[in-house]
């Protein structure tokens, strides 16, 4: 009998599915439907173990000051937050879990400190939102810093009254209703125990800080720094930041190595810059465009 056997946690007791996508496009909004599309009745959202409409164990990432503070907590790195979560999901003896993560790689590793099985089933963004919808969340994320729990907002209200905005519900039993923030060709019947969702709308202790008051001139220098931390032979010739009811946006035009693969390459730079500003800063970059002027020659 192996460790999972032990803990109750083998693949023919537990299935596992993940729901992914970007960070602010809607996944914890979306949550309880996907979860109700697949008879789940367990999720994992940033470091918090939901049952049903209860928290069971942890505390969620959203009470943290900084954003890699959150990220820690989303990612389970205590070990006694872990552990706790390990001993609730043996408890509850589920049937399936549904997890919550920014892309396949991050459900991955929670499902593995948690010492679940593999993940059955990856979920995208993609297939429920439209690029509308998408958008529409992140610029509610990035401008008013609003962030979905998806539980009762009475069990917000005792833990976390300090981030607790608003609560909001949401009816199956309406396909138009449904349509406007899911995208499928059959909305499945309602039942009694699934007609009405209420999630709660919570500002996070990390988004609290006023994104504008982070300087343009300021993003421009890490910008820079970290095109050289990419490929310090890169040549930066220009800079442009601007901000508007999207976001903040980018453009670099810079000259590249020689022995580069063009799009590969400004495709990863740009994943790069965003990640790593994203990071640190907290503020979400709307849009880097990458000019290439140059192909440098090679060097002998």
């Amino acid at each position: 009998m192996n460790f999972l056997d032990i803990l109750g946690l083998t693949s023919k007791q537990i299935q596992v599915f993940a729901f992914v996508g970007p960070s602010g496009t809607g996944k914890s909004f979306r949550a309880k439907l996907v979860a109700q599309r697949h008879g789940i009745r367990a999720i994992i959202d940033d470091g918090l173990l939901i049952y049903d409409d209860q928290i069971m164990s942890g505390h969620s990432a959203k009470l943290e000051q900084t954003y890699m503070g959150a990220v820690r907590v989303a990612l389970f790195d205590g070990k006694e937050e872990r552990d706790e979560a390990v001993r609730a999901i043996r408890r509850l003896k589920l049937k399936k879990l549904l997890i919550l993560g920014t892309s396949e790689k991050m459900a991955g590793k929670i499902a593995v400190r948690l010492q679940l099985p593999p993940i059955e089933k990856f979920i995208h963004i993609e297939e429920l939102a439209t690029k509308e919808q998408m958008e529409q969340a992140r610029r509610s994320r990035v401008i008013e810093g609003k962030h979905i729990i998806p539980v009762r907002s009475n069990e917000i209200k005792k833990d976390y009254t300090k981030i607790f905005v608003n609560s909001v519900r949401v009816s199956l039993a309406r396909k138009k209703l449904l349509s406007r923030f899911i995208k499928q060709k059959e909305t499945p019947e309602p039942t009694a125990n699934t007609k009405q969702f209420e999630k709660s709308i919570v500002r996070p202790e990390f988004s609290r800080v006023n994104r504008k008051d982070i300087s343009q001139a300021a993003l421009a220098r890490m910008a820079s720094h970290y095109t050289q931390q990419y490929n310090k032979d890169i040549r930066l010739k220009k800079i442009t930041v601007s901000f508007d009811a999207s976001g903040y946006s980018l453009v670099l035009t810079i000259d590249i190595p020689f022995d580069q693969q063009l799009i590969d390459f400004t495709n990863g730079l740009k994943a790069f810059i965003t990640d790593m500003i994203e990071k640190v800063t907290g503020t979400l970059i709307e849009d880097i465009a990458i000019i290439v002027d140059k192909i440098l020659p090679p060097k002998y």
